[in-house]
């Protein structure tokens, strides 16, 4: 199905091999027969979770961005730590470092291809029901601020652009259409 649109690798070239990401330039052929080239980042993946409160709120984290510039408001997340970890795991990871917060339900939302012209990582993201407050313990690298606010004000965030994280985006959506 859809052969007449698949490329093929003919060879692939590392060109940086960081911490967190990995650059390859692959030769491809292309369905007419052609070749070209693919300049990629390979992604270890994530895992993301919007935790719900009983009383209607979600729990956001503030941090900077360095890529962007900018501080943001998004949902708990991180990158999956190893081969074949399992995203729920890791979702539960993050919630627990960034917000402190465990949960007893976890309901899987979907999973988001972030960039599909340049990258091969996906999140895996979650909601969370049935939380329960602890202490939040972030990486020594990590500088987060936790806020409540309630589902229905971060919808209105979304629309006028005090969130623009496409994860969060996802999820904060996903979860007003689950819960309406």
């Amino acid at each position: 199905m859809y052969e007449d649109l698949i490329e093929t690798k003919l060879e692939s070239e590392k060109i940086f091999d960081g911490k967190l990401l990995h650059i390859r330039k692959d030769r491809v052929r292309l369905p007419n027969g052609g070749e070209a080239y693919r300049e990629w980042v390979k992604h270890p993946g994530a895992a993301a979770i919007i935790p719900l409160t009983d009383d209607g709120e979600i729990i956001l984290v503030r941090q900077y961005r360095y890529p962007i510039d900018e501080v943001t408001l998004e949902i708990p997340a991180g990158k999956l730590d190893a081969a074949g970890e399992d995203p729920l795991e890791c979702a539960k990871r993050e919630l627990s470092e960034e917000t402190g917060y465990t949960a007893n339900e976890y309901i899987y939302l979907t999973k988001l291809a972030t960039s599909v012209g340049f990258s091969d990582e996906v999140i895996y993201i979650y909601a969370a029901k049935g939380l329960v407050a602890g202490k939040q313990h972030t990486d020594e690298d990590e500088f987060i601020n936790v806020i409540k606010v309630p589902l229905q004000e971060a919808v209105e965030m979304v629309l006028d652009g005090r969130i623009n994280d496409g994860k969060s985006i996802t999820a904060i959506f996903m979860l007003d259409r689950m819960i309406k």
